[in-house]
This record gives C-alpha cells, structure tokens and sequence, in this order.
C-alpha cells in the first residue's frame, strides 16, 4: 500500500495533485486544514493537505525472513487520522477466541523442465529452506508456519479489536478478513500502535472514499432516489436539493412518481415550494420524459420515487421500467437510500432486489437511532456499490453529510 500527502490552496487541489500522481484508483484517507501561523498569519490563507493512498497488489514476500525481521520495515506507515483511537483495555480472553495465529503459504509446483537461470534458483534455494524449517503435515495440503517471534501484548490486542467489531454488528466474515491483515503484522513483532494503523488503514480503503452527485456532462443530470417505504428518501431529496441550491446556486427541479402517498407528494411540495423550484406528478416513463423536457435547461433534476416492499414484484418491475424508459439523450444516477437500523438479512435482500433495477450509490439514513454502524461496512463489502452521503435527522438542508469514511472506521474501531 502507497501513502503519500499531497497539499494544495483547496482541498479540490490537493485531491487532483494525488489523482494525479496515484491515479484514479487512489483513495482519499484524511483532509486537514492548516491554518497560518506567525506574525503575518493575518495576511496567508490556510492550505489543505490530503492523506491519499493506493492498494498496490500483494507480492510473495519471504515469510521466515519477515519472521525475523525488526519493525523496521514498517517505518514508513502512521496511522493517517489526525484524532487518535481510544480503545478500551483488552479483558482476558478464552482460549476459544476465534483468531487464528498462524499464517498459510500455499506453494505453486514448479515445473522440472524449467531451465534454472539466476531468479529461479534464488527461487529454489527457498523452498529448500522452507522444506528444511517448516514442520508439514503429510494429511494436510497447506502448509503452517509458526509464528517465530511471539507477540502476547499484540495478540491481545487483535482479539480486543476482534470482539469490538463483532460488538459493533460488522459481520463475522468481514472481521475475519480484518483480522487477516492484522495477523500479518502481530507475528512480526509489532507494537499495537502499528497493528491499529493498518487495520485503520485497510478498512478506509476497503470503505473507499464518498461518491457524490457528478455535476459535470450534459445538463440536466437526472437522479433518481430508490429505496424501501420509511427510509426518508424524500427528506433526504429535500437536504441534497438544497445544498445544491443554496450553497453551490444550480438550478433545481423536482419529479415524483410516489403516487401511493399523498403525504408524500405534499411534503415534496413544500420542500420545493422553500426552494423555488419547480415540481411535476409523474405516472410514467412517457411522462417523465416530458416533464424533463420542460426543465431541460436545468442543472438538476431530482425523482422521488415511491417506496415499496423489497417483496413486491409487480412495483419493483413498474420501478424498473420507469427508470429504463428515461430518454437516452439523458445522463442519469441512481441512488439508494437505506435506513442504518434495518436489520442486517434485511438489507441483503434489499440489495438485491434493488440490483436488478438499477445500479446505483448507497445512501444510509437515520444514523441518530443506533449506536452501531456494523451494517454499513456490511452492505458496502457484500454489494460493492458506492457509498454516498448518510444522514443523522430530520433538519433540511442540516442533518446530512458526505459518507465520512474516518468517522465510521474509527467508531468500528472502538473510537468516538
């Protein structure tokens, strides 16, 4: 993994000179602002500096001479958050807790016709020294090394980080997988401060950075919100209309399709009504386009649409239909909006289902009901869609903000 800091006169700067350097695929782990100092501080502006870092793909590493290798080779890496992690101190822990302490090595046969040049009997040398060192168990097909370098305060700590976790509702399969990487580093001797730091690490990147509104291309760019009955997609519409609005001045306008609840309409109303903005009914695909062609010279044109059942078939396929049949001169996004308190096998339906409509950006609600954001970091490994903005309220435009990674990994992690 390569992490690099980047600083610029915004933030906007900062992130493009780390684009630019680690490519598309880097992911922002920390913005700061720093502030002037000194006596002519009244006269500087501030900077930003952004944490950016890019998942490089994994290598063969010697596993004995990392064995014994010091910490040195994690001198480059610190933990990326500017607030630090407070995590509680490790109560003792069964035997039966489920971390596992040994590292497996599975070993690709090598051909004896291969011609031996320089990089292949370096290449030989090592598996006779593997053969040499490892015990093997002829009944097993993979081989175990046994951790040469015994690290009981980071073990502790692994299993500490295993049960916050699973107490904060991240499902058993992804912990494993977290404490994959932390198991890489324990067996090398490393202090709980670097442990900390790469799950940190590895779990922002996992997470990825928050995938907003693309306000360039053709205008106007139409967003549809989909999701189950109760989630706040229409409060939510209203706060990210606004922001639009009042904050960045596009033009604005609003479609709804969520016919079923009158309450519902009349609520969009208002909202559009504060905003100046315009509003239309829709039944469907044929009348969408036509409303769209009214405000074609808008910036922004948000759907509501109508919540309904994971379950029902018939308004999941009139879902799907409507938003195929937007007109293709139109650039379109998708969101879909699930509420953070929604039971874990729920939510996997609800993915599901809503998959087959359309592909689309996950925004989570109603973060102020639960104590425990598991969930988030659940749907995000299992759809592998893009996480968006998440929302803490009621008050329009307040109450929403862009998925705040940091935030989310360090209350996982034990942290406030």
């Amino acid at each position: 993994m390569t992490i690099n800091k980047y600083q610029g006169k915004t933030k906007e700067e900062a992130i493009e000179k780390a684009k630019k350097e680690l490519g598309p695929g880097a992911v922002v782990m920390n913005v700061r602002e720093i502030k002037p100092t000194g006596v002519l501080k009244a006269f500087k502006g501030s900077i930003f500096e952004v944490t950016a870092a890019l998942e490089e793909k994994e290598v063969f590493t010697n596993p004995l001479a990392a064995l014994n290798t010091p910490a040195k080779m994690h001198d480059g890496i610190s933990l990326a958050a500017d607030e630090k992690i407070q995590v509680p101190k490790a109560a003792p822990t069964p035997a039966t807790a489920p971390v596992r302490q040994n590292a497996e090595i599975k070993e690709e046969p090598v051909k004896e016709e291969r011609k031996k040049d320089g990089l292949e009997k370096r290449l030989e040398d090592l598996s006779n020294m593997l053969e040499k060192q490892l015990s093997v168990e002829e009944s097993r097909k993979e081989e175990i090394i046994e951790p040469q370098n015994e690290n009981p305060e980071g073990l502790q700590f692994v299993k500490m980080l295993y049960r916050t976790l699973l107490e904060n509702d991240v499902n058993e399969k992804y912990v494993n997988q977290i404490m994959d990487e932390a198991e890489k580093v324990m067996h090398n001797g490393s202090s709980v401060d670097y442990i900390l730091s790469t799950v940190y690490q590895k779990m922002i990147l996992k997470l990825g950075q928050a995938s907003t509104i693309d306000t360039t291309g053709k205008k106007p760019k139409i967003i549809f919100f989909i999701g189950p009955t109760g989630v706040g997609k229409t409060t939510t519409i209203a706060k990210i209309a606004s922001k639009y609005k009042v904050e960045i001045g596009m033009k604005v306008a609003f479609l709804t399709a969520d016919t079923y609840r009158i309450a519902a309409t009349e609520q969009l109303r208002v909202y559009a009504n504060i905003l100046d903005a315009p509003m239309s009914i829709i039944y469907s695909a044929e009348e969408m386009n036509a409303a769209i062609e009214r405000v074609s010279d808008y910036d922004l044109i948000f759907v509501d649409t109508a919540g309904f059942s994971h379950k029902n078939e018939a308004q999941c396929s009139d879902m799907q239909k409507m938003i195929a049949g937007l007109d293709e001169a139109y650039e379109k996004e998708v969101y879909l909006v699930v509420s953070a308190t929604t039971k874990y096998k729920d939510l996997l339906e609800i993915v599901d289902i809503y998959k087959d409509i359309a592909d689309y950006k996950l925004i989570f609600t109603k973060l102020d009901e639960t104590t425990t954001y598991g969930n988030m970091f659940n749907i995000k490994m299992y759809s592998g869609a893009s996480l968006s903005y998440m929302t803490n309220g009621q008050n329009v435009p307040d109450d929403i903000e862009e998925f705040n990674t940091q935030k989310i990994v360090k209350q996982l992690l034990g942290g406030r």
